[in-house]
């Protein structure tokens, strides 16, 4: 039953920001980017974490790769296969973006564990 929350929660985040976020743009630009951002994504993860509809027991990914996946099947899913071909590379950008950010993360995790030990 927790795998069903984490995909419904997962979902939902990714529907209100592929589809909320950009209206808000449009209608009253920066401002309502800003406001998106802190709504939708205070909401999602107060429902998702403090609620706990999804389960995420130490996992190191979080919101962002469902609102990844969602966002990229939408496209697929309303524009044909090749709207899913066509956003390849740029998730390759964003696998290597986060590979990077990972390895950097750990690096740094390590000498701040060197220095307090020190």
């Amino acid at each position: 039953m927790k795998k069903i929350g984490s995909i419904l929660g997962y979902a939902i985040a990714g529907i209100f920001v592929m589809s909320v976020w950009g209206a808000f743009v449009e209608t009253y630009g920066i401002g309502g980017g800003w406001f998106s951002g802190f709504i939708i994504i205070s909401v999602m993860w107060f429902l998702n974490h403090y609620i706990g509809l999804i389960a995420n027991e130490g996992a190191a990914v979080d919101m962002a790769l469902g609102i990844g996946i969602t966002g990229t099947m939408r496209d697929v899913f309303l524009k044909g296969t090749q709207a899913g071909i066509e956003s390849l590379p740029t998730l390759a950008c964003v696998i290597i973006g986060g590979i990077i950010g990972g390895s950097m993360a750990v690096a740094i995790e390590k000498m701040w564990a060197e220095k307090n030990k020190a």
